[in-house]
């Protein structure tokens, strides 16, 4: 499976609009089992790349602070 090109805002989008969806869509219990799924996994990538960033924001606020 190739791995998936994602960035932050294209997964809050996509998230987004799985919350929309779920919520005012008709869907079956099959969809939303695959949206659910989805969802989670959007979810966990976005709190990976706030981490992400936060750490990265602290390194450098360190970084300048010993210079």
């Amino acid at each position: 499976m190739a791995k998936e090109k994602l960035n932050y805002s294209e997964a809050m989008a996509e998230l987004e609009q799985l919350v929309h969806d779920m919520e005012y869509g008709d869907i079956s219990v099959d969809e939303l089992s695959e949206k659910v799924k989805r969802s989670a996994f959007l979810i966990k990538f976005c709190k990976s790349r706030l981490k992400s960033t936060e750490e990265d924001v602290e390194n450098i606020l360190k970084d300048m602070e010993d210079e």
